[in-house]
């Protein structure tokens, strides 16, 4: 079994943005292709110009390769983001890009639905796919399929 810090242990929340507090643990089925779904609708991360808070409900896909991300791990990092300076892109494509380095899945999409500041709502989408496999091309489709 994996040595997992967070899980089952005392809460620590960091003070800002913490990569570092990311887990993974072995993927009991690398051999299927299988959707994994996170919904993290009480987001916060703070406009890095007025230090006002943006809210947002953050939608993760991916389809595991070896290693999955554990959920406790999850919520913290993404906790982490509260006190953090970001635009909606950039939050969007971080956690993606982050999740990536993490795990190496066989494919991801990030998409972040920003509650509106000023009447307009932001809806940021990222995706990838492991370059040379079947998931590269879905992603290039989904991408150019995107549609909220």
């Amino acid at each position: 079994m994996d040595q997992l810090n967070s899980l089952g242990h005392h809460t620590k929340y960091a003070k800002d943005y913490a990569p570092e507090v990311l887990e993974t643990f072995e993927n009991k089925h690398p051999e299927n292709d299988y959707w994994v779904r996170f919904n993290c609708p009480e987001f916060t991360s703070l406009c890095p110009i007025t230090g006002q808070p943006d809210f947002a409900e953050i939608r993760i896909s991916y389809i595991p390769a070896q290693r999955m991300v554990e959920s406790k791990s999850l919520k913290l990092y993404l906790f982490s983001f509260r006190n953090h300076g970001a635009f909606h892109e950039d939050c969007v494509n971080i956690i993606m890009k982050d999740l990536i380095k993490l795990m190496e899945p066989k494919y991801i999409e990030v998409t972040g639905f920003f509650l509106p500041r000023g009447g307009i709502s932001i809806h940021p989408y990222a995706n990838y796919g492991q370059p040379g496999t079947k998931f590269e091309k879905i992603a290039d489709q989904r991408l150019a399929n995107y549609e909220r």
